[in-house]
């Protein structure tokens, strides 16, 4: 019997001599056959720790993270109640009825942008507010004055008093780049600071959102699957080295809450925008003189016949009398492909970039004519055709008629929390577009509630296309709506 087994064990141990002997010789050489060929398979050093493994070590949040909550406050805002008309409907027809909407309180986040106070949030955070406050991750809590609003971008700066507080410095976003890791900072449903991250998901996304506030709306949000929720507006999205690079401002959502996306204004518009409301206490608005289309706002039969699937850029589709593109020589058909030596391909990218600069800047503009790629450069105007800085109350003067705030006590009279008279009708917008008469009172301008006429200016400084006016004539029942246009 142990006879029998010498064999099998012999040819055992023989056996694995000569599988280690091989192994030896030939096992630093790995390959993987695919047909006739051989070829080293794709093979990449990985990190180990613990149950984790990773191609690249994980960004340190944490030092980002630690100095955005000093810079970005909790921002809470009160409107009082305010009297109101609404239009009834009845068997005989339509009817007025005055009434009173109660007070509301809003939430939202905001990012002090300077050592002297200045602090940057949504327009729709703080439109109508009467009273805003600021509270640091600190707790400690200050009034807020707002000092201007570009719903176009949905923008806004408040103040508030004092020095040496904590602030944010801002990144460039035209570096952001897709896949790059990001914070969302602020203060979701009334939370104490909140910090979320992910990664920056696309660039140049146009919502339309910006619309319901303004027909001049400027788009070209970064998109991130940072979560993003009510009360987060206005807060900061931030890269890892600290910096601002955006403002969070929507999220696309069926339920109201984050389900995966969220959209940033970028820091570059932020600042620009900011930086001219702190200056001149206006939005200084450059402007090309063209109409545009690109393929993604364009009808199927558009892209054919322009062409538009066939060439790269914004088609220049109209240019209009004596503006900015038309003195540098661009032309209708044309496809601008850059702007500042950044590349731009569709409206938002090319929104984006100009919205950066004033009028009086000059550009480089590269285009494409015929085929051919051609360079210019452009000194953009302002809305009224010039190069000159517009004044706060320029638009004010636009409208074309002198206008008054109402009287305390006038306004105690009428049953308004405060509005302004229109004194005598001038030269202007108003005498041309509409039938209002002397004696009117503006009460809101967009929807949005006006006391006095500086708040009037605030309202429309910065914006263009149209403006809806409502106010009611002393004496007569019925609320009153003028529909002006504000454009190029």
């Amino acid at each position: 019997m142990k006879k029998s087994l010498l064999p099998v064990v012999i040819t055992a141990v023989i056996t694995s001599l000569l599988t280690v002997f091989i192994a030896a010789q030939f096992g630093s050489k790995s390959y993987v056959t695919t047909g006739d060929q051989q070829v080293k398979p794709p093979v990449n050093y990985v990190g180990y720790s613990g149950n984790h493994t990773s191609s690249t070590p994980p960004a340190d949040f944490q030092p980002a993270a630690e100095a955005s909550v000093k810079a970005v406050v909790h921002i809470k805002t009160k409107t009082d109640a305010k009297q109101v008309v609404v239009k009834r409907q009845s068997f005989w027809g339509s009817y007025y009825e005055k009434g009173w909407a109660p007070p509301q309180m809003g939430s939202g986040s905001g990012v002090v942008v300077s050592p002297d106070g200045y602090i940057v949030t949504n327009n729709h955070v703080v439109a109508g507010a009467d009273v805003v406050t600021v509270t640091f991750d600190n707790r400690k809590t200050m009034d807020a004055k707002l000092i201007a609003t570009d719903p176009s971008t949905d923008i806004a700066v408040l103040k508030i008093e004092g020095d040496n507080f904590p602030y944010m410095e801002y990144g460039n976003s035209d570096d952001v780049q897709l896949g790059q890791w990001v914070l969302a900072v602020g203060y979701p449903f009334t939370l104490d600071a909140t910090v979320t991250a992910g990664i920056v998901s696309a660039k140049s996304r146009s919502l339309g959102i910006n619309r319901t506030q303004s027909s001049a709306a400027i788009e070209s949000f970064i998109q991130t699957d940072a979560a993003v929720n009510q009360g987060n507006s206005g807060g900061a999205l931030v890269n890892t080295d600290g910096q601002l690079i955006g403002i969070n401002a929507a999220i696309a959502s069926p339920t109201g809450t984050f389900t995966g996306y969220s959209y940033a204004i970028p820091a570059n518009i932020v600042r620009k925008i900011a930086d001219d409301i702190i200056k001149y206490g206006a939005v200084q608005r450059g402007f090309l003189g063209i109409s545009y289309k690109d393929v993604k706002n364009s009808r199927p039969e558009e892209i054919e016949l322009l062409g538009l699937d066939k060439q790269a850029g914004v088609y220049i589709a109209h240019i209009f009398e004596d503006g900015a593109a038309e003195k540098a020589g661009l032309q209708k058909g044309d496809f601008i492909t850059g702007i500042n030596g950044t590349a731009v391909s569709t409206s938002p990218e090319l929104l984006e970039q100009i919205a950066q600069h004033k009028p009086g800047d000059n550009i480089s503009v590269k285009y494409v004519r015929d085929g051919k790629v051609k360079n210019t450069t452009v000194q953009l105007k302002n809305l009224e055709g010039t190069t000159k800085l517009i004044k706060k109350n320029s638009k004010a003067k636009m409208l074309g008629a002198d206008l008054e705030t109402v009287s305390r006590q006038q306004a105690e009279e009428l049953g308004i929390e405060g509005g302004v008279k229109v004194m005598q009708i001038t030269d202007g917008a108003i005498p041309l577009q509409t039938k209002m008469k002397p004696g009117f009172i503006i009460t809101g301008v967009n929807e949005i509630p006006v006391k006095s006429v500086e708040e009037l200016q605030n309202t429309i400084a910065g914006q263009s296309g149209t403006l809806k006016l409502s106010g009611f004539y002393p004496g007569k029942d019925g609320m009153y709506y003028y529909g002006i246009v504000l454009s190029e």
